[in-house]
C-alpha cells in the first residue's frame, strides 16, 4: 500500500501514524532511535505490506500489470489502491479527505525534528502539491506515477499506467473493494494487539 493507505490504517494514534508513514525510510537499527509507539507504527507498516504481498486479490492486480510494467507492477498496484481509497474516502471515514490529509500533514510538521532525512526531503513537496488529496483524481495519479517514472534507474513505463487504470477502471476498483475491507480488519486487529501507545508531547 502507498502513503494514504498507511496513514489511514494507523487509526487515530499519533505515534502509530508517524511510524507507519516513515517506515520505508527506516533501516536496520535505526528503528531503535524512536519511541516505542513509533517503533510499533514502523512494525505495523511492515506487517501491512507483508499481508498485502500474499493476498490473492492483490496478486491478481499485480499479475495483470506485470506483462507491461515488470518489477514495477507492485508499485503501480499500490498507487491504484491509494487512488480508490482517496476517491471513495467517505465510504471509510466520517472525515472529508481534505480535512483528514490537512490534519496528518500538520502532525508530521509538528514532529519534523524526529523525521528521517529521506522523509524531510520529500515531505515539503508532498504537502505543497497535496499528493494525498490529489490521489483522488486520475490526473493526480498520473502526475504521481510520471514523477516516479523519472526517478527509476531503469525504464519503468509508469508514465503510462494511468491510461491502464482508466482503461480497466472498474476491474481494478472491484479488486480494491474486495481487498481493502480485509486489510482494514487486519490492521485493526494488529493495533488492538499493540494496545494504545501514548501520543507524543
Amino acid at each position: 500500500m502507498n502513503y494514504l493507505a498507511h496513514v489511514f490504517l494507523s487509526g487515530p494514534d499519533t505515534e502509530l501514524m508517524i511510524g507507519n508513514f516513515i517506515a520505508d525510510a527506516v533501516r536496520g537499527k535505526q528503528i531503535l532511535q524512536f519511541s516505542e509507539g513509533i517503533r510499533q507504527g514502523i512494525l505495523l507498516h511492515r506487517e501491512i505490506d507483508a499481508f498485502t504481498d500474499v493476498n490473492d486479490v492483490v496478486a491478481a492486480t499485480k499479475n495483470r500489470l506485470r506483462p507491461e510494467y515488470g518489477k514495477y507492477a507492485p508499485v503501480i498496484a499500490d498507487m491504484f489502491y491509494d487512488h480508490f481509497l482517496a476517491a471513495n474516502f467517505e465510504a471509510f471515514s466520517p472525515q472529508p479527505l481534505s480535512t483528514f490529509t490537512a490534519e496528518k500533514y500538520s502532525v508530521l510538521q509538528q514532529h519534523w525534528h524526529i523525521l528521517p532525512e529521506r522523509v524531510k526531503q520529500f515531505l515539503p513537496h508532498m504537502m505543497q502539491h497535496n499528493w494525498l488529496l490529489s490521489y483522488a483524481e486520475l490526473k493526480g495519479i498520473n502526475q504521481a506515477l510520471t514523477g516516479l517514472s523519472r526517478r527509476t534507474t531503469f525504464h519503468s513505463g509508469m508514465e503510462t499506467a494511468a491510461l491502464e487504470l482508466e482503461k480497466n477502471y472498474e476491474l481494478y476498483a472491484q479488486e480494491f473493494r474486495l481487498f481493502f475491507p480485509e486489510l482494514i480488519a487486519f490492521s485493526q486487529n494488529r493495533i488492538a494487539m499493540i494496545g494504545n501507545p501514548k501520543p507524543l508531547p
